[in-house]
């Protein structure tokens, strides 16, 4: 009898199946329902919970950029009803003022964000501040409501060191044409894209089998 042929060890560093859960249970509530105040407050319970471990984010996905912060799609439903990105903040990294057009969740996975949102003044368009800048702290949730304005900008809350949230949007945020904004509300058009080429592969059952 032949010798059992022998494999190198391809275990992943981290497992990533508390992503895999999260993304189907939010297929399944997507799937269940329309309404946007249900899918924000499950969405966001269920957010919390993939946020609350911070053990499943492989490293490459975790690399900030000294150059500006990065988004790394992690996963995007085959009918790009959602997408789950995650953000990596260099040490006081910040985006420009900003819009989605879409809804969205944000969950701080390590450190810190502030958030300042805007919105446009009524005679002439031009941004104000919508409430005080608040701290999105680590485990925490936020949604993003574009019926109740989404315009804001964000970044590191830590000076020293990087801070990673995970987003979760309703499109394939990196392809969606949205805006930045200058003081006096002029709109700039752009397409974020996304950082990475590829995508973890959390469908690989196998390792468990």
């Amino acid at each position: 009898m032949n010798a059992p042929t022998s494999f190198p060890d391809t275990v992943p560093a981290v497992d990533t199946a508390p992503l895999r859960r999260f993304v189907s249970d939010f297929a399944a509530l997507l799937d269940s329902t329309d309404d946007l105040d249900v899918i924000l407050d499950r969405g966001g319970a269920l957010l919390a919970r993939l946020v609350a471990r911070d053990t499943w984010l492989p490293d490459e996905f975790a690399q900030p950029s000294l150059e500006r912060y990065q988004q790394y799609l992690l996963h995007c439903d085959s009918a790009e009803r959602f997408s789950v990105v995650s953000f990596v903040w260099g040490p006081g990294q910040a985006t420009p003022i900003h819009d989605h057009r879409v809804w969205g969740l944000v969950g701080v996975l390590r450190g810190a964000e502030k958030v300042q949102g805007f919105q446009p003044r009524d005679h002439d368009g031009a941004l104000v501040q919508q409430g005080p800048t608040r701290d999105l702290l680590e485990t925490e949730v936020e949604a993003i409501d574009p019926r109740e304005g989404d315009i804001h900008r964000v970044e590191n809350a830590h000076a020293d060191r990087t801070s990673i949230s995970i987003h979760v949007y309703g499109a394939n945020i990196g392809a969606v044409e949205r805006a930045t904004f200058r003081p006096n509300g002029e709109e700039r058009p752009f397409v974020s894209g996304y950082a990475n080429t590829t995508i973890p592969n959390i469908w690989d059952l196998s390792r468990t089998a």
